[in-house]
């Protein structure tokens, strides 16, 4: 009896284990989506000569830990990446004269980017809050977007550091791809 209950055990978690890999969605899909979202977001590049530098550092560490983390909290990480992604989309963005329609096919393949991931997860409620993450977009968006109201020039520094976010997401959900 005690036996069965550990292979029981055992093979849920193999499964479990397993299962964020051998995700379809993530197969099929995510990198489609990644592509997408790139290419939209290099089409709205914004010519411009200032030479303003972003006062909001990278979360390079955020992304070194989850590179080492389990697949399932990859997921969970990029899954918030997203989402803080499509949150500052979501301003203020008329004096960056982007086309509107591309705003938002850009907003909605970054949504159903992470939908389709958090679709992937195990438990599908990843409760782990990464409060770092958070507080990073959160100055993204005071001291970036608002203090440099809504400009053209702040847009594009958010564009370029969405763009790296992008990437670096697109490289954590690819180590989780069999590679055939």
């Amino acid at each position: 009896m005690l036996n069965r209950i550990f292979l029981v055990c055992l093979c849920l978690c193999l499964y479990s284990a397993g299962s964020a890999m051998s995700c379809r969605w993530m197969d099929n899909k995510f990198k489609q989506y990644s592509e997408n979202s790139l290419n939209l977001l290099d089409m709205m590049v914004h010519n411009s000569t200032n030479t303003i530098e972003l006062t909001v550092a990278f979360p390079e560490d955020l992304y070194s830990q989850a590179s080492k983390a389990s697949a399932e909290d990859k997921l969970g990480f990029t899954v918030k990446v997203l989402k803080g992604v499509a949150n500052l989309f979501e301003k203020d963005y008329s004096s960056a004269s982007w086309e509107e329609k591309r705003v938002d096919d850009f907003l909605n393949i970054v949504t159903q980017q992470a939908d389709g991931l958090h679709s992937c997860m195990v438990g599908h409620s990843h409760k782990k809050n990464n409060k770092k993450l958070h507080r990073y977009f959160e100055r993204l968006s005071n001291q970036v977007l608002k203090q440099m109201d809504y400009s053209a020039e702040s847009w594009e520094l958010i564009r370029k550091e969405i763009k790296t976010h992008l990437m670096r997401s697109d490289l954590l959900i690819s180590s989780l791809l069999n590679i055939n």
